[in-house]
């Protein structure tokens, strides 16, 4: 099993800043690097928050709070997170080729034996792998949001990852207090393929007027036992972020994944989700629970 000691995190956004927190609460160095100095304060905010949030409820002990805060730097390149990293994870939007982009960065500046991994949600980990001179230490690591509190990490295994770089990902979840399940290389794995039909099909239902968004939510969550209904989640994950992975199954996997006319409307109309204001519900009203204009 490789030695990590120092995680470098590419993208201070949801999942980034997400991903870095955990990292550090693991007892990693934290390098955090994002090109936008707002985005990374607004990273580094969010952590501290979360942080506070933690121990507050009685999750976090202050110390390790404290440990894992001075554990936390920052970075404005990919070169100068890189140079030092043993891990390096990119959480980047899901555009093939900034993640393309990124891998030969990382393939460039890390060191010969660093891991090198995507928090992509459905892209192929082989054709980042491709990019690199290494691809036994490439790998998939699908973190949830928001990952202080999702334990779930869905690690991809591309046709060429080795078994030393599948085992040290298992310890490195094991760190951050997760569980790890360990998918096959496809299409969208197993939790976006899942999710991707689901959501699909509630956006199907909303449209024929079958129930309102809120009654669909209740239905999946009180009959199906879901955390979340599948509006909630997708405000949350944002619906051109589900879009885009509607987009890349259908092309890969068949027309079963083509999306729902309404949430291409939704993102057309600049619908995006909580990040937005506004996605199925709108989140400019107190009680942001109105689903259809």
């Amino acid at each position: 099993m490789l030695d990590m000691k120092t995680f470098a995190v590419i993208g201070a956004g949801t999942m980034g800043r997400g991903i870095a927190y955990a990292a550090a609460l693991g007892g990693y160095r934290t390098i955090l690097e994002d090109v936008m100095p707002e985005k990374l304060e607004q990273g580094l905010a969010w952590i501290r928050q979360s942080f506070d949030e933690g121990v507050q409820r009685g999750k976090v002990e202050p110390a390790a709070c404290d440990a894992a805060l001075k554990r936390i730097e920052t970075a404005r390149s990919v070169q100068d997170a890189s140079r030092e990293a043993d891990f390096l994870i990119e959480a980047v939007p899901e555009e093939m080729e900034l993640k393309l982009e990124i891998f030969t960065l990382f393939d460039k500046f890390a060191k010969p034996n660093a891991i090198l991994a995507s928090n992509t949600s459905s892209l192929s980990i082989a054709e980042m792998a491709a990019m690199t001179y290494r691809p036994e230490l490439c790998v998939g690591m699908h973190f949830f949001n928001p990952v202080p509190k999702m334990r779930l990490i869905e690690m991809v295994r591309a046709p060429k990852t080795s078994d030393e770089t599948v085992a040290t990902c298992r310890e490195v979840g094991r760190r951050m207090g997760k569980e790890v399940v360990v998918v096959k290389e496809s299409p969208g794995f197993v939790t976006s393929r899942v999710n991707a039909l689901i959501g699909n099909e509630a956006f199907a239902m909303l449209e024929a007027g079958i129930a309102s968004a809120e009654d669909i939510d209740k239905a999946l969550k009180l009959g199906l036992n879901h955390p979340m209904g599948p509006f909630e989640l997708v405000d949350l994950v944002g619906l051109d972020v589900r879009l885009s992975i509607l987009e890349y199954l259908q092309q890969t996997l068949g027309e079963k994944y083509r999306p729902s006319p309404l949430l291409r409307k939704y993102v057309a109309e600049g619908r995006l989700g909580r990040k937005s204001g506004r996605g199925v519900y709108d989140y400019t009203q107190p009680n942001a629970a109105e689903a259809k204009s």
